[in-house]
């Protein structure tokens, strides 16, 4: 697998692993924390140097199942994770971003991933009730105390981008973007590429539904996100299969699978891009692997986003609340 270069001159493999799916959001697991550490490693084995976690995945448990897999190969991957929430009982009680939290979430991530620096620390929402620059500049601190190498933001807009790496610089921007979510392309990305920010997209095969794995009969299990998501109404479902159809007769012909195409379309974006899709099970991990390999031409990028603007995109991609949470 080639690398490709965040901000800061973070260089990571071209597409990564969201380890989130392994202990929460998408239903029971049906293979045993044994079984994801060996998918972690095997992802490592085969050229995958980026993995994303955080403390509130779980919370907590999804860092410590990330630390255990990847101690043994620690200097060969960059581990990214996240502060700014207020956990109480095992549950987010609203966001925290303060100096002191930031400081507090630093230490316990260290402890449960067993490493003596996070590679990539994002503040997971901004919080509007704590200056981004006071944010940074407790990252930064951090940098210089050795418990940190870069800072991140996730689902910030494009003001607040610039504020960040006014104040410390921003290493990567992690945002849902995906074939059917487009939200960064009028601001973010130009932002990011103006100040020579990584563009790390979670969510980049529209959480399981560009695979064409996701119908409009699709029965969600108990505990599975979607289940919550408008996007993910049957209706909606139904309104979005059009690109679901586009996206897998382009897969055909080209000898790809639907996500192999979903991923290729990213990649094709800008060479600064760092897609982070998540999975349980290694043929997965090796599906998303070879979108590296697809080429997609200027004609089939123009058809994808035909397809979206003729048929727009149907339902929200998070519930009010957390829509309110992002862009600010």
């Amino acid at each position: 697998m080639h690398t490709r270069t965040l901000g800061q001159g973070l260089d990571v493999s071209a597409v990564g692993l969201g380890a989130m799916g392994m202990s929460q959001s998408y239903g029971p697991n049906p293979g045993s924390r044994t079984d994801m550490i060996g998918v972690l490693r095997a992802a490592v084995e085969r050229g995958v140097t980026f993995v994303d976690t955080a403390e509130v995945y779980g919370p907590y448990v999804n860092e410590e199942l990330v630390g255990e897999a990847l101690r043994p190969v620690r200097e060969q991957v960059v581990i990214a994770t996240k502060f700014g929430w207020d956990i109480r009982d095992g549950a987010m009680a609203g966001l925290d971003s303060s100096p002191e939290q930031i400081r507090r979430v630093a230490d316990g991530s260290l402890q449960r991933l067993g490493i003596e620096t996070i590679d990539l620390f994002y503040q997971h929402r901004v919080d509007p009730d704590v200056p981004i620059e006071e944010v940074a500049g407790a990252v930064g601190e951090l940098v210089a105390a050795g418990k940190v190498r870069h800072l991140g933001l996730s689902e910030a807009g494009a003001a607040t981008i610039r504020r960040a790496h006014a104040a410390f610089p921003v290493t990567a921007v992690q945002s849902e973007y995906s074939i059917w979510t487009r939200d960064p392309e009028p601001e973010v990305l130009p932002t990011c590429a103006e100040l020579g920010i990584g563009f790390v997209p979670f969510s980049p095969l529209g959480k399981g539904f560009l695979t064409g794995t996701v119908g409009s009969d699709t029965t969600f299990s108990e505990g599975d996100i979607r289940t919550r998501i408008p996007r993910f109404s049957e209706d909606n479902r139904t309104a979005n299969q059009v690109l679901v159809d586009h996206v897998r007769a382009l897969a055909d012909e080209r000898g790809a699978t639907p996500g192999q195409i979903a991923l290729a379309w990213l990649l094709g974006r800008h060479p600064w891009i760092v897609p982070i899709p998540g999975t349980r099970r290694l043929e997965r991990v090796e599906e998303n692997i070879g979108a590296t390999r697809v080429a997609l031409s200027a004609d089939d990028v123009a058809g994808l986003d035909a397809v979206v603007d003729r048929a727009g995109v149907a339902g929200n991609r998070y519930n009010d609340a957390g829509m309110s949470m992002v862009g600010r």
